[in-house]
């Protein structure tokens, strides 16, 4: 059914054979060549000391690396969007069937055609106020709703909904987007006008703040987010918007458009929400303040008190003189009762022997008509007077009631001015707490590298060797190295023992030390 087919005399390559011919074939073929391109895909040395990027121009791209070696002995230090001139040999990597460079040496070209294209693009919207800080809005203290604008698959919304859980959990509103691609820019821009266009209490929700909010990545993976129709979008959004695109290194310009940065997804879920427990110990120290206060006051309006009952005079100081002139009346009062009880007597028998010649009975009837007279004015008189107080009472009682009422309204505007005083602070005392700590860490590092650019084994792993006596001094000059003297070798691995020897001269002996005796007192 099947022609056979015919033999060949073509020899059977293995995998393995074939990959190292190809390569031997491509480095004889080029060797070393000077590569001109900008770089892409550089996040720092690996943890092997290897660098892995790539450089590109308008229309490819190729594979390259630097050893640790070659990348100790560079004069500059790739960096992303930099346009370079690299100098190394083509190869082939078998295990990806990919071809490299290795690079050996880095000069710099200029700025990268992308990057160039990121700053003209930057000086054209913040020459017309996309930027300006007089158009960025603070964040809402503590918002209801909170829309995110990132890919629902990745690991940036899951961040963001832990960190929230763990600050202060919120409703989220998730609009999905693509952020990598062609229709990126397109989407987020439409996720940003979309939530904005919700009505306030609409069937859905309108969030209060939005985060537009994508992982890591290359300057072309973040491309979408320096598209001028997501700027403008960020910038006309009416809601506040927080940005979390990339790493802290990286910057787009969705950053300058937005009303704050967050160098991550989970900065950004810390910026918009804040701590539950910070603001439940907060309120409970605020009320326990007032209640300390009120008590303060209570106690210093008691000792004001005791000090006024103190200031006043004792019964005993206000009646201590009646009660002499008392005990001074009644030691007068016996003898003038006598005397007046035998005035009365005497007037008492004149009265009876005048009475003998005038009827009583006409005096009793004037008296009668006169208390007639008097009648109830006395009992009026008295009535009035307790109406009078009763009514000057009140009056005291309703002044009391309003100046109750305005204290506690000045006591209430006080508390409310020291909470929002309170609040205020709290909001300046975490982004300077933040900023504290990161110019530390940077601090930090600088010392740390400059420590290790200083420190004398950095030389030794270049294949130096510090030679020191048996004593652990250092010896500097080969005069130092006498004959048969032992010596240390520290290499950047270890140590070694050696002993010393002169090479093309005569033998140096320790030249013998001259001992001179104390001085000898004398004789005579």
């Amino acid at each position: 059914m099947f022609a056979e087919k015919a033999p060949s005399n073509a020899p059977e390559w293995s995998v393995s054979d074939l990959a190292g011919a190809l390569k031997r074939t491509l480095e004889d073929a080029f060797g070393h060549v000077r590569l001109r391109g900008e770089v892409s895909g550089y996040r720092g040395p690996h943890s092997s000391g290897h660098a892995y990027f790539c450089l590109k121009d308008q229309n490819a791209r190729i594979d390259a690396v630097i050893w640790k070696g070659s990348f100790a002995r560079l004069k500059i230090r790739p960096e992303e969007g930099m346009e370079v001139i690299a100098t190394g040999r083509i190869t082939t990597f078998p295990g990806s069937s990919k071809y490299q460079i290795v690079v050996e040496t880095l000069e710099p070209a200029g700025i990268g055609a992308l990057m160039a294209l990121l700053e003209e693009r930057r000086r054209k919207l913040s020459a017309e106020g996309l930027f300006a800080q007089e158009r960025k809005r603070p964040l809402p203290f503590l918002p209801r709703v909170i829309g995110v604008v990132t890919s629902p698959t990745g690991a940036v919304i899951r961040d963001i909904l832990h960190r929230l859980e763990d600050r202060f959990p919120r409703r989220v509103l998730v609009w999905p987007v693509r952020v990598q691609g062609e229709t990126c820019a397109a989407e987020v821009a439409a996720a940003i006008r979309g939530f904005n266009a919700l009505e306030p209490g609409g069937r859905i929700p309108r969030p209060d703040v939005l985060i537009v909010a994508r992982g890591g990545g290359s300057i072309e993976d973040l491309w979408g987010f320096n598209e001028e129709i997501v700027v403008r979008a960020a910038a006309e959004s009416a809601i506040p918007l927080v940005s979390a695109v990339g790493h802290e290194t990286d910057t787009t310009l969705i950053d300058y458009a937005s009303d704050r940065r967050a160098p991550t997804p989970t900065g950004a879920a810390e910026m918009v929400v804040p701590v539950r427990v910070e603001l439940m110990a907060a309120v409970n120290d605020l009320s326990r303040r007032h209640m300390e206060a009120t008590l303060r006051l209570v106690e210093r309006r008691r000792s004001d008190l005791r000090a006024t009952a103190r200031a006043l005079p004792t019964p005993e100081a206000l009646f201590s003189p009646k009660r002499q002139r008392l005990d001074l009346a009644a030691a007068k009062l016996y003898p003038a009762l006598a005397r007046n009880a035998r005035g009365h007597e005497e007037r008492l028998l004149k009265v009876a022997r005048q009475l003998a010649h005038v009827s009583p009975v006409a005096n009793v009837a004037r008296m009668r008509a006169r208390l007639d007279a008097v009648g109830p004015r006395p009992y009026n008189a008295v009535c009035r007077s307790v109406l009078l107080r009763e009514e000057s009472l009140k009056q005291i009682g309703r002044r009391l009631v309003v100046s109750r009422e305005a204290l506690l309204r000045a006591e209430r505007t006080r508390l409310a001015q020291g909470h929002e005083l309170t609040q205020r602070v709290a909001e300046r005392l975490v982004p300077a707490l933040q900023g504290q700590i990161a110019r530390k860490a940077d601090r930090l590092e600088a010392l740390s590298k400059l420590f290790d650019s200083l420190n004398y084994k950095s030389v030794l792993k270049r294949g130096f060797a510090l030679v020191r006596d048996a004593d652990g001094q250092p010896l500097n000059s080969a005069d130092a190295v006498l004959d048969g003297r032992a010596l240390v070798l520290e290499f950047a691995d270890g140590k070694a023992d050696a002993t010393g020897g002169r090479i093309g001269s005569r033998p140096r002996v320790a030249k013998p030390k001259l001992v001179v005796a104390e001085e000898q007192g004398a004789l005579f």
